[in-house]
């Protein structure tokens, strides 16, 4: 019953109050990275939800769109603006995100929507995490984060998606509210970001 009726109906009730709340943030860091991003304060992109559905999913962009001389895009590290890594740090880049689980796309707790270009190269086990709708955090999220290997990351969803429950998302909340104030797992090693899935040996 909580997996297929009482999880969606929680959801909408606090994403719904949780933006509500989070609105005077909301403003101010849409106005701040508006200018810092000349403009774009969002980030929208294509993502595979539940049974690989394609939806858009908003987030903050915390990223400018500097390019080098041949039209590139500049690495993560130099596009990352100051205002972009407090946001990503204390993690407010998730706060638009509500909207997706409020229009039913996303759910709080589940797998992180990950990009398209990622689902032809999941094996059997891997693409398991499409089985649910893609969540804000996550247990692969609260045992790492970015700062764990892609394989470790779908083990983590896939025990999810067989172990799913009101008290296992429950505790999944209070170990986020947890990183975020510890600031743990943002980044990988020697990255700004994860690195791309290449697909696994």
């Amino acid at each position: 019953m909580y997996r297929n009726q009482l999880k969606r109906f929680i959801d909408f009730i606090l994403a719904t109050i949780a933006f509500i709340i989070a609105l005077p943030i909301f403003a101010i860091v849409t106005l701040c990275l508006t200018v810092a991003n000349q403009g774009k304060p969002f980030f929208l992109q294509p993502r595979p939800g539940k049974n690989g559905k394609i939806f858009r999913v908003t987030k903050f962009k915390t990223m400018n769109d500097q390019k080098d001389a041949r039209g590139n895009l500049l690495p993560d590290e130099k596009r990352l603006t100051a205002i972009g890594k407090f946001v990503r740090k204390t993690s407010l880049d998730e706060i638009p995100q509500l909207l997706n689980v409020i229009k039913g796309e996303m759910s709080l707790i589940g797998p992180r929507p990950l990009l398209v270009e990622y689902l032809p190269l999941y094996n059997k086990v891997q693409s398991r995490r499409h089985e649910v709708r893609p969540g804000i955090t996550g247990w692969a999220q609260v045992n790492g984060r970015n700062a764990i290997s892609w394989e470790d990351k779908f083990k983590y969803d896939v025990w999810y998606v067989d172990n799913m429950s009101f008290l296992l998302d429950l505790k999944i909340i209070f170990l986020t509210i947890q990183k975020v104030f510890k600031s743990e797992g943002i980044s990988a090693d020697g990255n700004v970001t994860m690195p791309k899935f290449q697909g696994s040996n």
